[in-house]
């Protein structure tokens, strides 16, 4: 009986990192020095950068990167799928109303 109960629903466990070692002299030194970088122009990122990720993960996976070349899209790839269902579900009904009756 005590296997399941709508009221003491229990709350999934938090993580909880607590770093093995920080040196705050250390990060305000190097906050600092990427202040001073910022300020000479001498930064490598600028702060309104953005990585060019968009399509990365695409162009890594053999299956994803052969419908964008065929020109599929997940919205084709759905129809599809619900034409294959329609027609095994039409084949069923007729094998059953002609061939099994």
């Amino acid at each position: 009986m005590g296997l399941f109960s709508f009221y003491k629903v229990r709350k999934p466990r938090q993580f909880d990192h607590k770093p093995i070692y920080w040196d705050p002299h250390r990060e305000e030194m190097l906050e600092h020095v990427q202040r001073i970088k910022r300020e000479l122009g001498m930064e490598d990122h600028p702060e309104n950068y953005r990585p060019h990720i968009k399509g990365r993960f695409v162009e890594a996976t053999l299956h994803l990167k052969r419908d964008k070349k065929k020109g599929n899209d997940p919205r084709t790839r759905s129809h599809k799928n619900v034409y294959i269902v329609a027609f095994l579900a039409f084949l069923v009904i007729f094998l059953w109303i002609f061939v099994f009756r």
